[in-house]
C-alpha cells in the first residue's frame, strides 16, 4: 500500500502501532513507516524506524520477515550515505530469505547497485531476481524489476532493450492498482523517451507523471533530475538550474537522502555549465564529487569530475593537467560503458589544442569522432564538432566544412522534431561551435561567398517553418483565455491601485500550463528546409544591396551583396557596436518626450559612430537603390535608419538573407482585404484608425468590444493589410508572451502562432512591437519573428517606446505611400520625410523599421 496510497499506508501504519501489536505485525508497520520516511520525508527517521523493525522481526522468529526489512534498511543505509553497511545489511538479507523472499531482496539489491553506479551488478541481480518473482505470480515485483532492468539499460545507452522492459512492465501495471508506481512508470517512459531524442514526448510524460505524484502527496526528487536533464538538452538550462536549486532547498528542508543532494547538485553544476556560469558549475560539481566519493559512487563521481573540467576549461584554465584528467576520466568513464565518454575526449582534445600539443589531441578528438555516425542525435554532434577540429588541426577546409555540414544535417533533423518555435530557437546552440568553426574556414578560404553561406547556414533557422499548430488543443485554447481574463483583471486592478499578488500567482500558473502546452508539439517536417542559393539572392536583389553581418571572433564582417557578386568588408568590433547602440536607444527613449531636444545632436553623433562600426568601408559602397540589412541577433536594436547612409534610403530588415527571399516570393491572398484593429487605452485613442478606415472604403474595423481576440485573429487570418494600433509589451523573461493588448487581455504571440495564414502587410503602430529575445545560435523570439514563418511578407514596427502623439501622422503618412502602390520599406521612408522635422518627429520616425520585403 505504501506505493499505492503512500498517506494512507503512514496513517494506517500508526493507528496498528497505537494497538500495541504483536512483533510481527509492529515490524511491518516500522517497515512501511520507515519506507515512506525513506523516500517521502526524513531519512533519519527512516532509520529508526527501519532498525526497529528489524529487531521486532528478529523477536518474531522470522527469517523472512527479518530479510525483507534488511533489503529496506540497506536501501535506506545506501541512500544516507553510509554503502558499506547498506551492503552488508544486503548480504545478511540475502542469506536469510529464501525463494520469492530472497528474490525481493535480490531486486532491492539491483535497485542499490544502480543508484551506485555499478550497472553489471545491477543486471545480474535483476537476472537472477525476475525468473523467481514470475513464477511466484508477482506481478507487482516483477514489474518493478522489469523497470529497473530497463533504467540500467538507458543508463548503458540500449535503448531498444530498455523499450522492450519498459512495454513489458507497463502491461503489468495496467492490471494493479499501484499508483505510485504507475507514475514511476510514466517516469521512466519520459526518460526512454529522451534518450530516444523525443523532447516533446519527454516533457509530456514528465509532466504526466508529476500531476500523478502530486495526486499522491509525494516529493518528486528524481523525477526533478530527469527532468531538468532534459531541459538542458532542450536549450533551457537556466530552468533546469532554478528547478535543481528549488528541490536542493526542499530535501535539506525534509532531512532527505544524501544520494539524492548528491544527484541535484550535479544536475545544478550541469546546468550552471550549459548556462555560462561556470564558477557555481565548480562550486556544485566539487560539493557533488565528494558526496559520491564519501557515498562510494564512482560511476557517479566520474560523471561530476567531468563536468567539473569542463567547469574549469571554461573559465580559461589550459594546463597539461587538466589534459591527462581528462584523458584519464575519458578512459574511466568508457570502462563504466558511459555514453559520456567522449565529451570527456573531447574536452582532452580541445585543451590539448590550445596547448599546441597536436599529436595528443589528434589521439584524444580521434576517439571522440568515432561517435559521430550512431547513437542520439546531441551525442553524434559531439563527435561531427571532434572531427571538426581534427580537421582544423591538420589544416584540411575541406574536411572542417564537410564535418560541420554533417553535424549540422544531426540538428537540423533534431530541432525539425520539435514543434515549439521555442525550443526550435533554443536548440540551435548545440550548433553553434559547428557554425562558428564552418564560418571561420569560410573567412579563411577568402571567398566571401563562401562565407555568406556559412553565415546564412545557422542564422534565424527557426523562421525556416511555421510552428506546429495543435489541430484542435481545447486545453491550450482554454488556458489561453484563461490566461487573458486574469491578466486584464490584473490589469484592471493595478490601475486601480488595488493588490494582485493572488492574480499574478494564477496568471504565472497559466502562462506555465500554456508553454507546455507548446512545448509537448512535436514537429512535422524533417530536415532544414531548403539550402540557402546565393545565386538567386543576387538575383532577386536586382538595384537593391543586402548587407550581411557576420560576426567572427568578436569583429564585425560586411557581406555586401548586390550587382552579381559579394564582397567582404571589415568594420568595428561587436562589443562596442552593442554598447553605442545601447546609447542610441536610450536617447531615442528621451527623444520620444517633448523637451529633449537638445538630445537631438548626440543621438545623430552616436549614429556615426553606429554606422562606422557596423558597416565601416561598405557604407561608401551601397550604390543609389534600396538597401536589405541583415544583423546579427544581438544586433537587433540598432535603428538603422539613424545610420547617416542609411537615413534616406529605402531600407527594410531581415533576420536572415533566406528569410528576406521567402517574403520576397510571397504572393499576397486573394481579394486584398484590410482590417484596421484599435485597442483600449492609447493616448491618443488611436486617432489613425478613424481616418484610414475612410481611406480604405470598406475595410474591416475592430475597437471597443469589437477587438477582442477571438475576433481579431479570426479576421486577420489570411487579411492583405492589418493595422493594430494597441499598446505593445515586450517580456524579455518570457518573449512568446509579448504582447498587444486588445479589450479583452493581451494578444500573444502563441495566439498568433495559431493563425493559419498570417496577413500579407501588418503594420504596428505601437512600442517594442519589434524588439525580440536573442536565444540559441542567433535565433531571435517575439511579435515580428512570430508572424513571418506564417505568411507575413512585410511588418512595419517599432523597436522603442515613442510618442504617441508623433506616431499619428507617420501612421497617415505610410498608409498614403501604401495605398499610392508603394512597398513598406518605400513608404516608411517617405513617411519619414513627410512629417514634421522637430526632434521628437525625427526621434519617431528612427524607431520604426520596416521587416522582409513586402
Amino acid at each position: 500500500m505504501v506505493f499505492a496510497a503512500p498517506n494512507e499506508a503512514l496513517a494506517r501504519a500508526r493507528q496498528l502501532l497505537d494497538t500495541d501489536p504483536p512483533p510481527l505485525h509492529a515490524s511491518v508497520a516500522h517497515q512501511v513507516i520507515g519506507i515512506w520516511q525513506r523516500d517521502f520525508g526524513d531519512l533519519r527517521l527512516a532509520l529508526r524506524h527501519l532498525r526497529r523493525a528489524r529487531d521486532l522481526a528478529a523477536q518474531a522468529d522470522s527469517a523472512e520477515r527479518e530479510a525483507d526489512v534488511l533489503a529496506t534498511l540497506g536501501v535506506a543505509l545506501v541512500h544516507a550515505g553510509r554503502t558499506r553497511q547498506g551492503l552488508a545489511a544486503f548480504e545478511r538479507g540475502v542469506a536469510r530469505g529464501a525463494g520469492h523472499t530472497r528474490a525481493r531482496v535480490l531486486y532491492r539489491r539491483a535497485y542499490v547497485w544502480w543508484v551506485l553506479g555499478r550497472h553489471r551488478e545491477a543486471l545480474e541481480d535483476v537476472r537472477r531476481a525476475i525468473p523467481v518473482l514470475r513464477q511466484a505470480g508477482d506481478v507487482i515485483w516483477t514489474a518493478r524489476a522489469l523497470t529497473l532492468r530497463a533504467t540500467v539499460h538507458l543508463a548503458l545507452g540500449a535503448v531498444e532493450r530498455a523499450n522492450a522492459d519498459f512495454a513489458a512492465a507497463q502491461a503489468l501495471w495496467d492490471t494493479t492498482g499501484q499508483e505510485h508506481d504507475k507514475a514511476d512508470a510514466v517516469e521512466s517512459r519520459g526518460l526512454a523517451a529522451f534518450r530516444e531524442g523525443d523532447i516533446p514526448a519527454a516533457l509530456r510524460l514528465l509532466d504526466e507523471a508529476a500531476e500523478r505524484y502530486a495526486a499522491l502527496g509525494t516529493p518528486t526528487f528524481m523525477l526533478t533530475i530527469r527532468r531538468c536533464e532534459v531541459l538542458m538538452a532542450a536549450g533551457l538550462a537556466p530552468e533546469a538550474l532554478a528547478e535543481a536549486d528549488a528541490a536542493l532547498a526542499e530535501l535539506d528542508g525534509i532531512g532527505g537522502q544524501p544520494t539524492r543532494r548528491a544527484e541535484l547538485l550535479l544536475a545544478a553544476a550541469r546546468a550552471a555549465r550549459l548556462a555560462g556560469d561556470p564558477h557555481t558549475a565548480i562550486t556544485r560539481a566539487a560539493a557533488a564529487v565528494r558526496l559520491f566519493a564519501g557515498q562510494q559512487r564512482a560511476w557517479w563521481e566520474a560523471h561530476a569530475r567531468l563536468v567539473l573540467l569542463e567547469a574549469r576549461a571554461a573559465t580559461g584554465r589550459r594546463s597539461g593537467r587538466l589534459v591527462a584528467d581528462a584523458a584519464a576520466l575519458a578512459e574511466r568513464l568508457a570502462g563504466f560503458g558511459s555514453p559520456s565518454a567522449p565529451e570527456a575526449s573531447l574536452l582532452a582534445g580541445r585543451i590539448a589544442l590550445a596547448l599546441g600539443r597536436r599529436a595528443d589531441a589528434e589521439r584524444h578528438l580521434s576517439a571522440a569522432a568515432r561517435g559521430r555516425r550512431s547513437g542520439p542525435p546531441l551525442a553524434r554532434i559531439t563527435g561531427w564538432a571532434a572531427q571538426a577540429l581534427r580537421a582544423r588541426a591538420a589544416g584540411s577546409a575541406r574536411g572542417v566544412l564537410e564535418a560541420c555540414r554533417r553535424g549540422l544535417e544531426v540538428l537540423d533533423d533534431h530541432r525539425m522534431t520539435l514543434g515549439a518555435s521555442e525550443l526550435r530557437a533554443r536548440a540551435t546552440a548545440q550548433g553553434a561551435e559547428l557554425a562558428a568553426l564552418a564560418q571561420e574556414a569560410a573567412l579563411a578560404s577568402g571567398r566571401p561567398r563562401r562565407l555568406l553561406v556559412w553565415s546564412e547556414r545557422w542564422r534565424a533557422t527557426v523562421l525556416s517553418a511555421p510552428p506546429t499548430r495543435p489541430p484542435a488543443d481545447h486545453a491550450l485554447l482554454s488556458s489561453l483565455t484563461a490566461f487573458r481574463e486574469i491578466a486584464a483583471r490584473a490589469q484592471a486592478a493595478r490601475q486601480e491601485g488595488h493588490p494582485v499578488p493572488a492574480l499574478e500567482r494564477e496568471q504565472r500558473r497559466l502562462e506555465q500550463a500554456i508553454r507546455c502546452r507548446t512545448l509537448y508539439l512535436r514537429g512535422e517536417a524533417p530536415g532544414g528546409g531548403g539550402r540557402f542559393d546565393p545565386a538567386r539572392l543576387l538575383e532577386r536583389l536586382g538595384d537593391a544591396r543586402l548587407v550581411e553581418l557576420a560576426v567572427l571572433n568578436g569583429r564585425v564582417h560586411v557581406l555586401l551583396c548586390g550587382e552579381g557578386r559579394v564582397r567582404r568588408f571589415e568594420a568595428g568590433r561587436l562589443a562596442d557596436a552593442v554598447t553605442e547602440a545601447e546609447y542610441v536607444q536610450a536617447g531615442l527613449r528621451r527623444l520620444a518626450h517633448p523637451g529633449a531636444a537638445a538630445r537631438l545632436p548626440l543621438v545623430e553623433a552616436a549614429g556615426r559612430r553606429l554606422e562606422e562600426l557596423l558597416l565601416g568601408p561598405a557604407a561608401r559602397h551601397l550604390g543609389s537603390g534600396p538597401v536589405v540589412v541583415v544583423p546579427p541577433g544581438s544586433l537587433h536594436r540598432v535603428p538603422w535608419a539613424l545610420l547617416p547612409s542609411l537615413r534616406e534610403r529605402v531600407l527594410s530588415v531581415s533576420p536572415s538573407a533566406s528569410s528576406w527571399l521567402r517574403a520576397r516570393e510571397t504572393e499576397p491572398p486573394p481579394g486584398g482585404r484590410q482590417v484596421l484593429v484599435r485597442g483600449p487605452g492609447l493616448a491618443t485613442g488611436g486617432a489613425e484608425v478613424p481616418e484610414l478606415a475612410g481611406r480604405y472604403g470598406a475595410p474591416t474595423v475592430l475597437e471597443g468590444e469589437d477587438a477582442q481576440v477571438p475576433r481579431v485573429l479570426r479576421e486577420l487570418d489570411g487579411a492583405a493589410l492589418a493595422h493594430i494600433a494597441a499598446h505593445g509589451t515586450f517580456r524579455a523573461d518570457s518573449p512568446l508572451f509579448s504582447s498587444l493588448t486588445m479589450a479583452d487581455g493581451p494578444l500573444i504571440v502563441h495566439d498568433f502562432e495559431r493563425l493559419h495564414r498570417s496577413p500579407y502587410r501588418i503594420v504596428l503602430s505601437c512600442c517594442d512591437t519589434a524588439r525580440f529575445a536573442s536565444v540559441g545560435a542567433d535565433e531571435l523570439l517575439g511579435l515580428v519573428t512570430a508572424l513571418l514563418p506564417l505568411g507575413t511578407a512585410g511588418v512595419v514596427a517599432c523597436s522603442a517606446p515613442v510618442n504617441d502623439e508623433a506616431v499619428v501622422p507617420l501612421m497617415l503618412a505610410l498608409h498614403k505611400g501604401l495605398d499610392a502602390g508603394l512597398c513598406l520599406a518605400e513608404a516608411l521612408r517617405d513617411a519619414r520625410a513627410a512629417v514634421a522635422g522637430d526632434a521628437v518627429h525625427q526621434a519617431t520616425g528612427w524607431a520604426f523599421s520596416a521587416f522582409g520585403a513586402a
